[in-house]
């Protein structure tokens, strides 16, 4: 089982109960969301090449963390700014592959609309888009445009804390033939990834607890 660092998780929960909770009578202004996730998914198409035949290479399943901010729009909507980062390994017939650990982060701004119909559970729908960023230990990073589509439900314990559950879908756009993780410079330049795929898709699984104030 992954480590999962709780220590930023913590500290922005520290930090956010620090402010006095005694809204205006607009109601709260920001909120803050750490949380943890488990995600899924992550597959380079590669091509084929005169040595070996065309193949996937897949990142291992794997916890994720990260924090949601919000600045309100209004009572049931508000402008979103999302940071989610998963470690994991590489899962490949290719020994080389294998033995590689890959950051995936993804640094994203859009919004959320929530439902608050019902006073108990408050479904949401949240849209963002912005960068993923591939890296990996002595292989140079990789940033690519992305999108991600995000919904779940809220249970308010009172008007300032709640637990979130959500799903979020991130699709990420890679021209065909872009090469990742490579070493530039010297005898040992080369990637050890070529796509041949065009889209990069990950699905996260989230828990959270947001505070509002």
């Amino acid at each position: 089982m992954r480590y999962i660092p709780l220590a930023p998780l913590l500290l922005a929960t520290a930090c956010a109960c620090a402010v006095p909770s005694v809204a205006n009578a607009a109601g709260p202004r920001f909120e803050v969301t750490p949380f943890v996730g488990y995600r899924m998914g992550g597959s380079f198409e590669q091509e084929a090449t005169e040595t070996s035949p065309a193949r996937d290479a897949d990142l291992d399943d794997g916890s994720s963390w990260g924090v949601d901010l919000g600045l309100y729009r209004d009572g049931s909507s508000f402008y979103e700014l999302l940071y989610s980062t998963q470690s994991t390994s590489m899962d490949s017939s290719d020994p080389t592959l294998s033995r590689v650990d890959v950051q995936t982060d993804y640094y994203h701004f859009g919004g959320t609309l929530l439902f608050a119909d019902e006073q108990w559970m408050v479904p949401y729908l949240s849209l963002t888009a912005g960068a993923t960023r591939f890296s990996a230990d002595d292989y140079d990073s990789e940033t690519k445009f992305s999108m991600s589509l995000g919904g779940g439900v809220r249970l308010p314990f009172n008007d300032h804390l709640a637990a979130t559950l959500g799903l979020r879908g991130y699709l990420t756009f890679v021209d065909s033939d872009t090469n990742f993780l490579c070493v530039s410079g010297g005898e040992e330049s080369g990637c050890l990834v070529k796509s041949s795929g065009s889209t990069y898709f990950q699905g996260e699984a989230q828990l959270g607890f947001t505070l509002r104030f």
